[in-house]
């Protein structure tokens, strides 16, 4: 029995933004999820995990895609199905006061303001404030957006 060849790939049903995670997923034989949360953890850690992400959608293929006759032809569809995506979501962010989720706006300002003080108040060096430690605050964060997500999905049925 021949053995079918794997190929590495951007899925195109397993997709958030360019289906990498969903294809490497599925390369590795574990849960795009899994891959995202590395991604995740990789760009909060020391900004990675972006770079990372955007070369392999720019160099990877999308899934059922023709084969294309050169890395520059790639590179330049890749580039330009991110920019139709960073034109999307922009679309999707000046709408969203209109939209039925108008939270999400203003609880990514008050994220980023909250994010922003701590900061400041960790390179300000004040003693009393020996508790402000990424390594407390981000999987602190992490809780609390991940209950804020399930709550928010939880009343919309």
């Amino acid at each position: 029995m021949e053995e079918k060849k794997r190929s590495l790939y951007r899925s195109r049903s397993d997709t958030v933004l360019g289906g990498v995670c969903g294809g490497l997923g599925e390369y590795l034989g574990i849960d795009a999820n899994i891959v995202r949360l590395v991604f995740l953890l990789l760009l909060l850690a020391s900004g990675t995990g972006l770079i990372l992400y955007l070369a392999l959608w720019l160099l990877l293929p999308q899934e059922g895609a023709p084969e294309v006759s050169s890395t520059e032809q790639r590179i330049e569809d890749g580039a330009q199905e991110i920019s139709d995506k960073a034109r999307e979501i922009g679309d999707r962010v000046r709408h969203a006061d209109r939209a039925r989720d108008a939270w999400v706006a203003p609880a990514i300002g008050i994220a980023l303001v909250a994010i922003g003080a701590i900061v400041l108040l960790q390179n300000l060096g004040i003693p009393a404030l020996w508790w402000m430690r990424w390594r407390i605050i981000w999987p602190a964060v992490l809780i609390v957006i991940g209950l804020a997500l399930l709550l928010h999905r939880g009343r919309r049925g």
